[in-house]
């Protein structure tokens, strides 16, 4: 059978260490969360959250709800890497990180998505049947081998991450370097006051060296994950990769993703390769007596692997079907690998009308968002949607029937402020279109890149 590749036994050594890492890192994620005080400003010190529409029903575990759940997530953590009752753990975790996840979106990002992904494979890994707590209680066999698949699925879902991830910096916000000369500049900036690295924030600082950035992680997204998996070109490729995301992650401050990329990495490199480097003194002892998957066992999971990857390739091109730009419309932005693209500021103004009275009132967004949402419902118009819908379901248990309006410009990259909503629409009143364009966000100006491009 042509697929038979896909279910050859191989050493699973790559599968148990990840579990390690993975179960280190997303402790540190849920606890960091907590300490941080992100858990507090996102779920706690709130009305309510912009949901990813439809998942609206999860607010009612809003406030201090949520910092059991991300305790408990944290514990999760621990467990997982400890292979400790290693499939109620991973369940646990992947339905607890993915109803926070579908909750709240005026943080989107994207490492939290792949964060959710990968634990939902985890879930049907066999990564508990060596250095584990489960073998060592006999919760679980013990095995040093796993089904070739397992680890391609890793691989192709990095390949998807960072290829998707260089297609969509192909535009001239990137390219030309303006977005990370702006966010670089933060950086900079935050390095000279709390560091005083004065040499190393002129460099970040500099137009010339956010434009050689721009190009090398251009290249970078692209070519990673096939050097990676060349024998010729691995070694180097990983320390250029170490290095990348070191980098990443002391200038752009983005959590843990640069730690996950480089764990996720192990599978690109030769099962016996790792082995040797993190278990010298251990050895895979190849089965005599190979178990055969059978034929329908086969062509279901050939499927379902295929229904998934045509699923990841499907999601970061559908914006192709939305009319628009998307960078514009933010229609087909989430879920597409589109990542660290663009830096958008907005003015927004609501303004309510009471349909009996023809009364009209400026609503104090102070009133009812926090800082962090007040910047997302200026920029994002699923969220601006969301909120006209909220302040009609409020102002309906008062007894009154409205309208409601928006006025609002935003900014892309630095650029001049241009007309974003249609200010003659009842955003009230309207439905919200699942798989087209919005017909109230206005077009995109014909000059924005021109005129960003002119800015420096």
């Amino acid at each position: 059978m042509h697929t038979d590749w896909l279910f050859r036994r191989i050493d699973s050594i790559q599968l148990i260490l990840f579990r390690i890492f993975f179960g280190v890192l997303i402790t540190l994620e849920c606890w960091g969360a907590l300490l941080t005080g992100w858990v507090t400003d996102t779920f706690v010190n709130t009305r309510f959250t912009f949901t990813f529409i439809g998942f609206e029903w999860t607010q009612f575990l809003l406030g201090n709800t949520m910092y059991a759940l991300f305790f408990l997530l944290g514990l999760t953590g621990i467990g997982i890497a400890m292979g400790y009752y290693y499939r109620i753990n991973t369940l646990l975790f992947s339905l607890g990180w993915s109803l926070a996840y579908f909750m709240q979106k005026s943080h989107y990002n994207n490492h939290y998505y792949l964060l959710m992904l990968i634990s939902w494979f985890m879930v049907f890994m066999p990564a508990n049947r060596s250095l584990s707590m489960d073998v060592k209680h006999r919760r679980a066999n013990e095995s040093s081998h796993m089904l070739s698949w397992h680890r391609y699925l890793f691989i192709a879902q990095l390949f998807i991450v960072y290829t998707f991830a260089a297609i969509s910096k192909l535009y001239p916000g990137w390219y030309t370097g303006q977005y990370l000369h702006l966010r670089l500049s933060i950086s900079a900036a935050w390095f000279q006051e709390h560091l005083s690295w004065h040499r190393f924030s002129s460099l970040l600082e500099t137009e010339n060296f956010a434009f050689a950035i721009s190009w090398l992680g251009i290249a970078f997204d692209f070519l990673v994950i096939p050097f990676l998996l060349w024998k010729p070109t691995r070694n180097i490729t990983f320390v250029v990769t170490l290095l990348f995301h070191l980098f990443n992650s002391i200038t752009l401050h983005i959590g843990i993703f640069p730690y996950f990329a480089l764990a996720l990495s192990i599978f690109c490199f030769p099962p016996h390769f790792i082995r040797r480097l993190f278990l010298p003194t251990s050895s895979y002892d190849t089965p005599e007596n190979v178990i055969k998957t059978t034929h329908r066992q086969k062509k279901h999971i050939t499927t379902m692997l295929c229904f998934y990857l045509l699923w990841q390739t499907y999601l970061p091109l559908r914006h192709w079907l939305i009319p628009g730009d998307v960078l514009w419309t933010e229609e087909g932005h989430r879920l597409s690998w589109r990542m660290m693209l663009r830096s958008k500021s907005g003015n927004i103004f609501f303004y309510v009308v009471n349909k009996s009275t023809g009364t009209k009132e400026v609503v104090s967004l102070n009133n009812y968002l926090t800082a962090h949402q007040r910047q997302s419902v200026s920029v994002l118009p699923d969220v601006i949607w969301q909120f006209a819908q909220k302040l009609k379901e409020e102002y309906r248990q008062q007894g009154q029937d409205i309208a409601v309006y928006v006025h609002s410009t935003i900014s892309i990259n630095g650029s001049l402020y241009y007309p974003f909503i249609d200010p003659e629409i009842d955003l009230a009143s309207v439905k919200w279109k699942y798989f087209s364009h919005q017909p109230w966000i206005l077009d995109r100006p014909v000059d924005l890149y021109k005129k960003r491009n002119n800015m420096y």
